[in-house]
Parts: C-alpha cells; structure tokens; sequence
C-alpha cells in the first residue's frame, strides 16, 4: 500500500508540472502566432490531475485568465480534486 500512495504523488506532481508547461507553451505559441494548444486538451490534463498546475500556469503565464470557462473552469477542477481527496481520506 506504500508503493501506492508513492505513485500517486509522483503521478500528480507530473500532471501538474506537465500543465504548468502546457500553459507556457500555449502563451509562448500564442505570442508568436503560431499552432496552439487545444483548449481539450488543457482541460483533460487538468482533470487527470495536473488542475494546481494548469491554475497556476494560468496566473503566471496570463494566459486564459479572461475566458471565463478557464476563470471559473480551472479553479472548480481543482475544488472537485480537493474535495475528492478529502472524501478519500476521511471516509474510506
């Protein structure tokens, strides 16, 4: 059972080092006018885990905080995520 909760967190940090970079490279492509990120697949890597990542891509980076489907999107990800650990935790 160790080994699990070993995965996990490496699992996790990935995802949400891998949505910080995704959020960089789309303002970076957006910048230079160039083939962008779709928005599917930012929101996919913040629903399988990276959501602390992506937000704070967001905030850093600048970049979809005026989308109002990334404003209140992201931050309602991480809220589910947040509140699914915490049920995981406590009454499992």
């Amino acid at each position: 059972m160790p080994y699990l909760s070993y995965f996990l967190f490496i699992y996790l940090l990935f995802m949400n080092l891998f949505g910080f970079v995704l959020m960089g490279s789309d303002k970076k492509r957006a910048r230079k006018h160039q083939w962008r990120i779709p928005e599917k697949t930012l929101f996919l890597t913040s629903l399988l885990g990276g959501s602390a990542g992506t937000l704070a891509g967001m905030h850093f980076f600048r970049h979809k905080t005026r989308h109002w489907y990334f404003a209140f999107g992201m931050p309602a990800i991480l809220a589910l995520h947040i509140g699914l650990a915490v049920w995981i935790r406590y009454f499992l």
